[in-house]
This record gives C-alpha cells, sequence and structure tokens, in this order.
C-alpha cells in the first residue's frame, strides 16, 4: 500500500444507481475457467514450462473471465474495494476475484507489466509450427464500470500528460443502457466534478490474447509479438478470429487485458478498461494445410485483419503490408495487383503506440474479394 491514498480523478456526477447485472465468479467447471490466483499471471505471459490449468480439444468452447488491472495497481492502492468505493461503486458490485488477486497474487510493477491474464490453456494437438485460431465468440460485460487511466512517461504524449506532476491520473467510465434496454454505450464527464458528459459506443473485445513463448522464459506483458499479447486491436470483438504461430506443444494460449471499448491508438496508455467474460473456441490448423507461412492476423465477419508489429511505427506499418499481400497472394492475387488493390481500397490502422512495440492492422473487406 502507498503512504498516502493514490489520487483519483473526480467522478461524473452521473454515477448510474444500477447498471449491467454484476458477474462475479463461480465454481470451476467443464467448459467455464474462472480467473483466481491459481489460474492468472499478472505482469507476464506464459512460456512453454508453464503447466497448463485447463485443456481442451481442438473445436471446444470455452468461457474464461478475465480481470481488468486497472482499480488493482499499485499507484491505485492495490485495493479495488477502497479505490471503486471512491468513485461510488457500492462494494457488492466489486468483483470479488478482482479483491482476491490484488491481495495475494505476486506482482513488482519494476519488473513485470499491469496485465492480469488467465490460462494457459493447452490445446491438444497443437505443435509448433502450427497455427492456433482463437475465435470470439461472446463477451460479456462483468459490471458497469471502468477506467481509463494516464500515467507518466507513458502514453503518446509522455512528456506532456499527464500534466500538473501527477503520477497517473484515471478517469471512471460507466455504462448506460440504448433505447431498447441493453447496455450499448459509455460515457465518462467531460472535465473533473462536471454534470456534462461525453458518450461513446461500446465495442468490447480483449487486449491480450496469445500463445506460450517456447522455452522457460515468461514475456513481459506489455510489448505484443510473434506469440500475440498485448495486440490491443479494437476489431477482435465478438465474430472475430486471431490466428498465432504454435510456439510450445499445446499452444498455451491465454486471454486478458479486457476492454468495455478503444480508439485506434489508445493515446492515453489505456482505454475503457473492464472486465469481460469470454466464450472462445480454439482451433489448431495443421502446418502442412497452412496457405501461408504462420504469421499472426485476424478476420471479422467482413474483413481480413493483417498486422504488423515493431518498435519503430514506420516499420510495423511496412510489416503489416507485407502480411496484407502475403494474405492477398494466397488467395490467388500476384504481389503487384494486390499491392495496387490495398493502395485503392485497403485501409490501415495504428493498433496501438503505447505498448513499446507499436501496432498497425490493415482492413481488407472480404466482398471485394468475392471473385477469387
Amino acid at each position: 500500500m502507498p503512504a498516502s491514498p493514490p489520487a483519483i480523478a473526480a467522478p461524473s456526477a452521473r454515477i448510474p444507481d444500477g447498471g449491467p447485472p454484476v458477474l462475479q465468479p463461480g465454481p470451476p467447471r467443464p467448459g467455464y475457467l474462472p480467473a483466481t490466483p491459481a489460474t492468472v499471471l499478472w505482469g507476464e505471459l506464459p512460456c512453454g514450462t508453464d503447466r497448463a490449468v485447463v485443456e481442451v480439444d481442438p473445436g471446444e468452447e470455452l468461457v474464461i473471465d478475465t480481470v481488468s488491472h486497472e482499480g488493482i495497481l499499485e499507484d491505485q492502492g492495490r485495493d479495488p474495494l477502497a479505490y471503486f468505493a471512491g468513485l461510488g461503486v457500492p462494494s457488492e458490485r466489486v468483483l470479488t476475484d478482482a479483491v482476491e488477486i490484488a491481495a495475494t497474487v505476486p506482482h513488482d510493477p519494476a519488473t513485470q507489466g499491469p496485465h492480469v491474464v488467465t490460462g494457459p490453456v493447452h490445446v491438444r494437438g497443437a505443435r509448433p509450427g502450427d497455427v492456433l485460431a482463437i475465435t470470439v465468440l461472446d463477451l460479456a460485460l462483468r459490471c458497469g464500470y471502468g477506467l481509463v487511466s494516464n500515467r507518466h512517461g507513458r502514453g503518446a504524449l509522455p512528456e506532456e500528460l499527464p500534466a500538473g506532476g501527477k503520477d497517473v491520473v484515471s478517469v471512471p467510465c460507466w455504462t448506460g443502457p440504448g433505447s431498447s434496454g441493453a447496455t450499448t454505450y459509455g460515457y465518462m464527464a467531460a472535465s473533473a466534478g462536471s454534470e456534462a458528459t461525453v458518450h461513446f459506443p461500446l465495442r468490447p473485445f480483449l487486449g491480450t490474447m496469445g500463445v506460450a513463448t517456447a522455452g522457460s522464459e515468461r514475456a513481459h506483458s506489455v510489448p505484443p509479438g510473434l506469440h500475440g499479447g498485448n495486440l490491443d486491436i479494437s476489431l477482435l470483438t465478438a465474430g472475430s478470429t486471431l490466428y498465432l504461430p504454435v510456439q510450445a506443444p499445446g499452444a498455451l494460449a491465454y486471454v486478458g487485458d479486457p476492454h468495455f471499448a478503444q480508439g485506434d491508438g489508445e493515446v492515453a496508455l489505456t482505454a475503457f478498461e473492464a472486465p469481460l467474460r469470454a466464450r472462445l473456441r480454439f482451433e489448431v490448423i495443421p502446418a502442412e494445410s497452412l496457405p501461408h507461412p504462420p504469421m499472426i492476423w485476424a478476420e471479422t465477419p467482413d474483413l481480413l485483419v493483417p498486422v504488423g508489429l515493431d518498435t519503430d511505427l514506420d516499420e510495423a506499418m511496412r510489416a503489416c503490408v507485407r502480411s496484407a499481400l502475403t494474405l492477398l497472394t494466397a488467395r490467388g492475387m500476384d504481389t503487384a495487383h494486390a499491392y495496387a488493390y490495398l493502395s485503392a481500397a485497403g485501409d490501415f490502422a495504428v493498433s496501438q503506440v503505447v505498448d513499446r512495440v507499436c501496432g498497425v492492422h490493415g482492413k481488407i473487406r472480404k466482398a471485394d474479394l468475392a471473385e477469387l
């Protein structure tokens, strides 16, 4: 615990009385993986020597609880009951697994990342050289609130914000119902203590999905890489599939860093960070069946999503274009025409610029390729 209480940004005056039902953790059971001190890692990612917490067959579905790091970190007091009480959240609406993890799971912010990941999941039959496909079937909000945080020396403007010598500014966000009564939007105060709010659509997704790195050294949870990890691609909502090259037997998959919404770039360091219950399907594509060399890419019902990663944003863009060319030539285009098509009709977006390794993702409409 810090010597003095952490600074908390003044909440909106419009804190909702209710909100969506709180999805507290249940006991472990077949098809459901809760987030507990025994099933999570905090600040690092599974490696090839880690023991799986659950095993599934290819094609099997699994419901996984995820816990947000925002509200449990050391600079927020590492006491989510006290922290969220300061924002007006009743204790019964604070997740008990977040409380338990904050109190018992070892974490060193000087050497480890902030993210809590649930797993690893052993997918039977997955071998190095294969590709693991993780399909997001459903994402349920576990509560009605979360945080966007900016920390000193981080974010897109590390020398400018937070202002006033502050080390961290955490802005609370809330969810609200649309005309149908379903929770459809998020909102935050326009200024500290203001009655005025700004509204934005909810787009829940998992910022971290990955496979274990080979060997016995766990990767830091912040920078993404060939293992996937903290990709922060906001398109990976329900209905999407992420493809990851398997590096260790069984793949040893994991998920975390849940978001209710994020803009491309994630410029302040974090976005609307809040916990999700994910229903996922894990499938294995054997190495001998791959249409192109193993690489990270994704798809939604409407889009092919190539991915580029590099510490240099320009190089991440180039890597993403090469990935896009690989996807198109595997579908029958030649390189020159694929390159021209991407210039005429492909869109490229900055996934995030705040995770040490920058990310760029492309958006290629499947409808454009209907004749291939």
